[in-house]
């Protein structure tokens, strides 16, 4: 079962990889990457719909795109689940549907909702730790399957509370039950996030998100006791950048012509989306 295979690749002592998706095609793509795990991020999700990371769509809407994941690739979904869409009641609610479409574990953070995204300017705000505790506690108590992975995510660095407060409340979280913990830090260097793990006192594994301090290699992750590393975003961006270079260039150009060597043919599409699979079931 895919939680069962989630909790392994947290547990191994090789640093679990991890890369951000919205969608069954970006799904397909990071399993044939050789990635271990798509993150089905709130922040790739919101974009694909043209909307800001500012807690807009619902629960609904990020737990169809994780579902159409989940269908699209044998690999373990981990969801970005935000602060938990509510109160202690709506986590409970979100952690019996998530588990009830096949995805292996959320990830829920300790923002106030409506959350924004943690690289927006204007400052965060954080939930009282006890209370966020007591949510992770819930979700731990509402799984169906012992092995379904409940990840608590901090967001003290980013909020600029310092060390002592992020170690502070993920150790609550990790007292309350949460299968790992996620460390965020917007800094350009990994050394916040060295720092925390060389004070972490719990046998519960570490996650980290390196967008802006991206230099930092998984080889140095792993030697720091980083248990899984999500390049959460990567995948988006870079779709962006070349999207907006190949029809730039038709524009100019008036047709294909040059870019068509460059770009995914109609064939492999095809593959991707598995037509031959689906023609022999219509035979």
């Amino acid at each position: 079962m895919q939680p069962t295979r989630l909790r392994a690749l947290l547990k191994r002592p090789e640093v679990a990889r991890a890369a951000g998706g919205h969608d069954g095609l970006t799904a397909r793509v990071i399993e044939e990457c050789g990635y271990d795990v798509v993150w089905a991020s709130s922040f790739e999700i919101s974009a694909s719909r043209g909307l800001p990371d500012m807690s807009l769509l619902t629960m609904t809407d990020y737990l169809e795109a994780a579902r159409q994941m989940a269908a699209a690739t044998e690999l373990p979904i981990l969801a970005d689940c935000d602060t938990g869409f509510g109160n202690r009641l709506n986590v409970a609610y979100m952690i019996r549907q998530y588990e009830a479409a096949g995805i292996a574990g959320v990830c829920i953070e300790d923002k106030i909702y409506p959350k924004r995204n943690s690289f927006l300017e204007g400052g965060q705000v954080l939930e009282d730790a006890a209370e966020f505790a007591g949510k992770v506690a819930v979700a731990v108590r509402s799984r169906a399957n012992p092995d379904f992975v409940v990840v608590a995510r901090t967001e003290a660095l980013i909020a600029g509370l310092g060390m002592a407060e992020a170690l502070s409340r993920c150790h609550a979280y990790a007292d309350a039950g949460a299968d790992a913990i996620l460390i965020h830090s917007k800094s350009p260097q990994p050394d916040e996030v060295v720092d925390f793990l060389r004070a972490w006192q719990r046998p519960v594994p570490v996650v980290v998100v390196p967008t802006t301090y991206f230099g930092w290699d998984i080889r140095a992750a792993g030697e720091a006791g980083v248990a899984m590393v999500i390049y959460a975003n990567q995948g988006l961006r870079s779709s962006v950048q070349a999207m907006r270079q190949v029809l730039a260039d038709i524009r100019t150009t008036g047709s294909s012509v040059r870019v068509e060597g460059e770009i995914a043919s109609m064939k492999e599409i095809f593959r991707l989306t598995r037509v031959d699979t689906w023609t022999a079931v219509g035979a």
